[in-house]
């Protein structure tokens, strides 16, 4: 390794500050990256593909190659029967769901609902793996028990990509259909599916009905209202709408 290891320069030329902690940038080869200043340090994500940019058995995701796996085991079996995901795969999979999972909200905050509802999706496609496959009840438990949360906000990212492209009879159905299927929902016994259900539940019965009484969606709204106040330089007004834009994003992430 050429040169010093000493990050302090670094850090002056970026201070951290809770208001302004996130940016992409240009990466040496010209890809962007995300990149987020905590008081201590600096954690980088790729913005597509894994977040830490492995390619796991030459693959995107863990999550495909186990896919792959299970194509491959029905080819030569005929049927899914006997297929098994064994505790140390498990791991493999849930880690590589918390990955996203701390870029996904990053993204949200920053108002990337596409590449949201990317990571959201990736991950629910773990669940659905790991109910099905996983060999240990207790693997099962561990993840599917944030399946209401994870679900809501992969709903309300794609109905915001809608209310985006002005399709709000789109971004209803998408909202009433994850409320749905949150209510058929298998229960599991633990206090974090409890609460995430209910919790879930109500935050996307709020948003639709904010969908339903709004022409557009409220951080649509504030977004335009912070331009307009940019444009008459009423700085002030700016800084409460972005105050307000960011409880909102933060209220759907909790």
């Amino acid at each position: 390794m050429n040169g010093s290891a000493d990050l302090s320069e670094f850090f002056r030329s970026w201070k951290y500050d809770s208001d302004n902690q996130v940016r992409i940038i240009k990466a040496d080869d010209g890809r962007d990256v995300l990149q987020i200043r905590q008081p201590l340090g600096v954690e980088q994500y790729e913005l597509d593909g894994r977040p830490d940019g492995l390619t796991p058995e030459g693959r995107s995701s863990y999550l495909e190659a186990f896919q792959e796996r299970l194509e491959r085991h029905i080819e030569e079996n005929g049927s899914a029967a006997g297929f098994v995901i064994s505790h140390e795969e498990f791991g493999l999979l849930q880690n590589e769901g918390l990955l996203n999972y701390y870029r996904y909200l990053v993204l949200f905050q920053i108002g990337d609902f596409e590449r949201t509802a990317r990571d959201t999706g990736h991950n629910l496609a773990v669940c659905e793996l790991v109910d099905k496959y996983a060999e240990s009840d207790e693997d099962k438990k561990d993840i599917l028990q944030y399946r209401p949360y994870i679900l809501r906000m992969h709903a309300i990212s794609k109905a915001m990509v809608s209310l985006h492209r002005q399709l709000k009879s789109a971004a209803r159905q998408i909202l009433e259909a994850a409320i749905e299927e949150i209510q058929k929902m298998d229960p599991i016994d633990t206090p974090a599916f409890q609460f995430e259900r209910l919790r879930s539940l109500n935050y996307l019965r709020s948003t639709l009905k904010q969908v339903l009484e709004q022409k557009v969606s409220p951080l649509d709204r504030l977004k335009r209202e912070l331009e307009a106040a940019l444009e008459e330089e009423n700085y002030e007004q700016a800084a409460d709408l972005r105050d307000r834009i960011r409880a909102l994003k933060k209220e759907f992430e909790l």
